[in-house]
């Protein structure tokens, strides 16, 4: 059998936890924070455990001065990369969820800082800057054969008009190689 409403209030009063009145514990109980035995009791163990599981510590009132408890500092929590902070298949608890926010705020703080610091760049804009200098690249080639075609047709002896057309030939079967190279950008 499980405490009473007023006991287990005083119960929680003398561990020193918030909802040390008998108010608190049937708020508790109406919204549904913590739940009571089939024969109306509540059984403090699974009563505090639950209370806790629900309860945002950031909106914790603080207790007056002469009820102050001593406090250890509070830290962010840290989730192992490739872990599952929430626990899919255990429920969300408010402090499971809490702790995967605090890591993703961690994670985005860690990637600004990283793009401030110029060690991440936007992809859009790299594949765009590679695809243009190409271009250039491309087309530099392609006039190649138009200036210089007269000078090596003279060192030769042969057409000039015949030794372009054979260049931009040349130069064009080796360009539609290279066009069929595909470029694999990961992600």
């Amino acid at each position: 059998m499980g405490l009473s409403r007023r006991a287990y209030a005083a119960h929680r009063k003398a561990l020193g936890l918030s909802g040390g009145g008998e108010s608190a514990v049937r708020k508790a109980i109406q919204s549904g924070r913590i739940t009571i035995e089939a024969d109306g009791s509540i059984d403090p163990a699974k009563a505090d455990a639950q209370w806790a599981a629900s309860t945002d510590s950031a909106k914790r009132r603080q207790p007056k001065s002469s009820e102050r408890q001593p406090t250890k500092p509070s830290t962010t929590p840290s989730i192992p990369e490739g872990s599952d902070p929430i626990g899919g298949s255990q429920g969300i608890t408010y402090a499971k969820a809490r702790a995967a926010n605090e890591a993703l705020k961690a994670q985005r703080s860690k990637l600004l800082l990283q793009q401030l610091k110029g060690e991440l760049i936007d992809r859009r804009a790299a594949v765009n800057h590679v695809f243009d200098l190409a271009r250039k690249e491309r087309d530099s080639w392609l006039q190649l054969p138009a200036r210089i075609a007269a000078n090596m047709a003279a060192e030769l002896g042969v057409d000039a008009h015949k030794m372009e057309l054979l260049l931009d030939e040349v130069i064009r079967d080796h360009l539609a190689r290279l066009s069929e190279i595909k470029i694999e950008l990961g992600g």
